[in-house]
């Protein structure tokens, strides 16, 4: 009975701090725009839309996976580690200028100089919509088509 009561002590005292931790997760953001907000967004999962991206071509679609930027890149990759992370197998992003992304009810941009800092995606897993360009292979024709007009991104 001894032993119980001091296993139940002592997750007692780990408690606080586990509650700590998952108040101190990250929430997530949205940030939107009011273009094409009259569509429909087929939600297609990362494996589907790079095998078969011809299919997409031109279609509004949502798709999630792992967002990398740098000096001239602007990507969507798988983010399974079980699969390919190649740049032929990525999906570039073209956020467009026409559909500044605020989130909503807010002046805050995601491109937005805000609190000190740029919002952080880099290396991040996200979530967006936009419009599939099969034909356009992004940065020095390198990767598997483009994600344009990006309306939406869930970080």
């Amino acid at each position: 009975m001894t032993a119980v009561f001091i296993h139940i002590k002592s997750l007692l005292r780990i408690l606080p701090l586990l509650v700590l931790l998952g108040a101190c997760a990250k929430q997530k953001k949205i940030f939107q725009s009011d273009c094409n907000i009259s569509k429909d967004y087929q939600k297609v999962s990362f494996t589907e839309l790079i095998n078969h991206i011809e299919k997409y071509d031109k279609q509004y679609v949502e798709v999630s996976g792992k967002y990398k930027e740098g000096n001239e890149q602007s990507a969507l990759f798988n983010d399974s580690l079980f699969s390919s992370h190649a740049l032929h197998d990525a999906i570039w992003v073209d956020f467009s200028q026409d559909c500044p992304l605020y989130l909503p009810g807010t002046h805050i941009g995601l491109f937005t100089y805000n609190d000190g800092q740029f919002t952080l995606m880099n290396k991040r897993k996200v979530t967006i919509r936009g419009v599939v360009d099969a034909s356009d292979k992004g940065h020095l024709k390198q990767y598997k088509g483009t994600i344009d007009r990006v309306s939406f991104i869930e970080l």
